[in-house]
């Protein structure tokens, strides 16, 4: 599930080009759509050629509801920058962009809209120069120029095209199991109670979860769940998502909170960043200023404390310490923008490198500012996590490695990881730097289990009456090592999540069961068994009895046993055969066919397949016309 989300100035048809995309208009307030302009976030969604459900995000475009557009966009994987082939690059066409740079979303296209009323070509060209001359070392920079006109639907098939492509290039949100949602639009509907939406990020969300809501630390119970108006058991990472929570009032939530599990996060009144100063800033900023912070959905006042400088000046960087008046939840490598509160203006933005600091920093401080520095990089455990993570399962050594830690840093990273779960041990001993164990950082081993589970459980519906998918055929669904998947495996066996049984996977407790029409016809099948145990119907007869997918059923199972391509029998019976056959051989040492045939009261067909299906399971061994047993 992928959010992406509209930038751009008033009135350059953001809105309506969703509406032509999804058919859905994103203005949701009457006067919205009378004054033909975006107030508060709008939301929609469409489903790509291949199958993807996308939503978006669409945002004020005027100046006055900047602030609004900033609760909406920091949670999605793509932008569109949306630029009116009328006016071409306006203001807020550069404020948005900027906005985008600083919180470094991932990938965008450029929509020029509007092109039905500019369809001098000439005129488009110069436009587009003047685009990439304005998109220059931003984050938009390579992103792709798309001609459309929502009113003409031209272009719109390109459009969708090349979203398409662009996502699938993009990694999907991993899952930390620590879901967190900022909450965007909050109300009530009659039947249900309180529903917050927003963009959920860091972990999933399920119905039935216990969730806490963040400052205010009100507790509740996840009642329902959808994404794009369907209903969903489970919320995924990126997903825009609606949550029906049971036991809070919509008065007592505010846009800007957090939903999340209990425990999981501290709310925090200073943080630590790395602050970049827009290059057209009006002034410089100066130490001790007010300012608006913008993280997530949330918004507060802060005191700007200076790092290690008295001023930073347009274009510049600099280490900075905020005090905020109120509560917010973020944690490091949260992106974030600062805003002059009057008169309104984006000052700039960067990450935040400590969620918790101690106290108030010294403000020249060497120690402070080396010490920043190393966080900025990252601790000993989040850089041999993120090895991990771009890894996927390796060895220790090989993820040591690829982090260039230290071997001291690295042995303590690696024992505070594995204490506290999110690196995963798949194999059995002793873990250090040197050691050849697999391993898989917790978002890798959660997503690897999610699919393998998702696999097994789609091939148990499509077919109820197998007793799970065969090995090769999961390992090659699941683009594996054979080393990997082994250690997957076994993991599974240990939790009793999965069985692995003679090449075949299934869910622990899957059982084949027979509706009351299949199994009249098994009943039937064995009856005739019963008549006849050492001369019973062939496997054809058998699958023109009862149908070749319950036949099937009945070897998995093993009530049946296949000897050659045309013999069955019961497994009963096939045991008293093998029991007589043995106790002959071992009172005469040997037999014959023909006595294995009188002593049976059988025919030649059925002992000569039975007997060949013995030697080539190692029971019996041929000896010219005799057998004995194997020793």
């Amino acid at each position: 599930m992928r959010v992406i989300g509209t930038a751009g100035h008033v009135d350059h048809g953001k809105s309506t080009l969703i509406a032509a995309l999804t058919g859905t208009h994103p203005d949701r307030l009457k006067e919205e759509q009378a004054r033909e302009m975006t107030i508060e976030l709008g939301f929609g969604w469409l489903t790509l050629p291949n199958g993807e459900e996308v939503g978006i995000v669409d945002v004020p475009g005027h100046r006055d509801f900047i602030e609004n557009m900033l609760s909406g966009i920091g949670g999605i994987d793509a932008a569109l920058l949306v630029i009116a082939a009328d006016e071409g690059v306006m203001p807020q066409t550069k404020e948005h962009l900027a906005i985008l740079d600083l919180l470094q979303i991932p990938a965008g296209l450029i929509v020029l809209t509007k092109t039905d009323l500019a369809s001098d070509s000439g005129w488009l060209d110069l436009v587009e120069t003047d685009i990439r001359a304005a998109v220059k070392d931003t984050v938009m920079q390579d992103a792709p120029i798309l001609r459309v006109s929502a009113k003409t639907k031209s272009g719109l098939d390109l459009l969708i095209t090349n979203l398409q492509l662009l996502l699938q290039q993009k990694p999907a949100r991993l899952d930390l199991g620590r879901p967190r949602l900022p909450i965007d639009r909050v109300f009530s509907m009659s039947g249900f109670g309180t529903v917050v939406t927003g963009t959920l990020s860091d972990g999933h969300l399920a119905i039935g979860d216990e969730v806490e809501i963040l400052p205010s630390h009100q507790r509740g119970r996840v009642r329902g769940l959808q994404t794009h108006k369907k209903k969903e058991e489970t919320a995924i990472p990126g997903s825009r998502t609606a949550v029906n929570i049971s036991g809070v009032n919509t008065e007592q939530i505010q846009r800007g909170e957090v939903v999340a599990h209990p425990g999981q996060y501290q709310t925090t009144r200073r943080l630590d960043a790395r602050f970049r100063l827009l290059k057209d800033a009006s002034s410089s900023l100066k130490h001790s200023s007010e300012v608006k912070f913008f993280v997530g959905a949330s918004e507060t006042i802060a005191n700007l404390r200076l790092l290690g400088t008295e001023e930073i000046k347009p274009g510049e960087e600099a280490w900075i310490q905020l005090e905020l008046r109120d509560e917010v939840v973020a944690v490091r490598g949260d992106r974030y923008i600062l805003r002059r509160p009057s008169p309104g203006e984006t000052l700039g933005g960067g990450v935040i490198v400590d969620h918790q600091p101690k106290g108030r920093h010294k403000r020249f401080d060497e120690n402070v500012l080396k010490s920043l520095a190393s966080l900025a990089q990252g601790s000993p455990a989040d850089v041999l996590l993120e090895a991990a993570l771009a890894l996927n399962a390796a060895s220790i050594k090989e993820i040591a490695t690829r982090s260039r830690l230290e071997s001291e840093n690295a042995e303590s990273a690696l024992k505070e990881l594995i204490e506290s779960g999110q690196l995963i041990l798949l194999e059995e001993g002793e873990p250090k730097i040197t050691s050849d164990i697999l391993a898989a950082a917790l978002p890798h081993w959660n997503a690897l289990n999610g699919k393998i589970l998702q696999i097994v459980e789609s091939y148990h519906k499509s077919y109820p009456l197998r007793r799970g998918i065969p090995r090769e055929e999961l390992k090659s669904k699941l683009k594996l090592s054979p080393r990997v998947f082994n250690a997957i495996l076994t993991q599974h066996a240990a939790r009793n999540t999965l069985i692995d049984s003679r090449g075949v996977v299934s869910k622990s407790g899957h059982e084949i069961k027979f509706d009351s029409g299949q199994q009249a016809k098994v009943q039937g099948l064995m009856r005739k068994f019963e008549a006849n145990p050492f001369g019973p119907p062939s496997v054809k007869e058998s699958q023109a009895e009862v149908g070749e997918e319950v036949f099937d059923a009945l070897i998995e199972s093993g009530e049946l046993i296949t000897v050659s391509q045309d013999v069955v029998f019961r497994k009963q019976d096939y045991d008293l055969m093998v029991k007589k056959i043995r106790g002959a051989i071992q009172q005469k040492g040997q037999v014959t066919l023909a006595e294995v045939r009188d002593m049976l009261d059988t025919t030649r067909k059925y002992v000569q397949a039975l007997l060949e299906y013995l030697d080539a399971t190692s029971v019996t061994i041929r000896d010219g016309d005799y057998r004995k047993l194997r020793s």
